[in-house]
């Protein structure tokens, strides 16, 4: 298995693999293209540069707002009919899935990559993938952290940070985040 199977697979990346090398030399790539991609002067402009950067055709209905940020955009995934506001952060080294109709406020980061807490490996990454399912709608300035799965319909109310997996048709805030309630006790 190459490295970026490797990552994809989650788990501890040591800093001394022997293929380290190639995810820099990808970071680099992704580093020069993002500032075309972040000089764009327009929706259609902006889609086109971070399909060249994911590598994947982003679909017409999508619509992501500059700034933008990516450290290596390979393993990110986006939908259709997806909008992303304005200034999010996406490390994909883990692998970020956005399925369709999903909403994305500004400043909002997701985050697959972490470290170990022990210093001595402290360099190393423990990766683990994050999955937004359809119709989530993900609030202004929260933090998804590393193999977090947000379900269907759900809400992550802004400034949250989640830690957890979060059900389908339910609202998490606060931080960490916690179940506020369920969207069907809204109706």
């Amino acid at each position: 298995m190459d490295i970026f199977e490797q990552m994809l697979a989650g788990g501890l990346i040591p800093n001394d693999h022997p293929q380290l090398y190639l995810l820099w030399d990808a970071v680099a790539q992704t580093i020069q293209k993002s500032a075309l991609l972040n000089s764009s002067t327009s929706v259609s402009e902006s889609r086109n540069r971070i399909s060249e950067i994911i590598g994947k055709e982003i679909d017409q209905s999508t619509t992501i707002f500059v700034p933008f940020h990516t450290n290596f955009g390979k393993h990110t995934w986006i939908g259709k009919n997806v909008f992303i506001n304005h200034a999010c952060s996406f490390l994909d080294l883990g692998g970020i899935t956005i399925e369709d109709n999903v909403l994305i406020g500004p400043r909002v980061n997701l985050v697959t990559e972490n470290h170990p807490v022990d210093p001595s490996q402290r360099k190393s990454l423990v990766l683990g993938a994050i999955r937004i399912k359809k119709n989530a709608w993900i609030g202004a300035g929260a933090t998804i952290l590393p193999g977090v799965t947000i379900g269907e319909n759900s809400i992550v109310a802004a400034g949250a940070i989640v830690n957890t997996d979060v059900p389908d048709n339910c609202i998490f805030g606060g931080v960490p985040a916690k179940f506020i309630k369920s969207i069907t006790d809204i109706k």
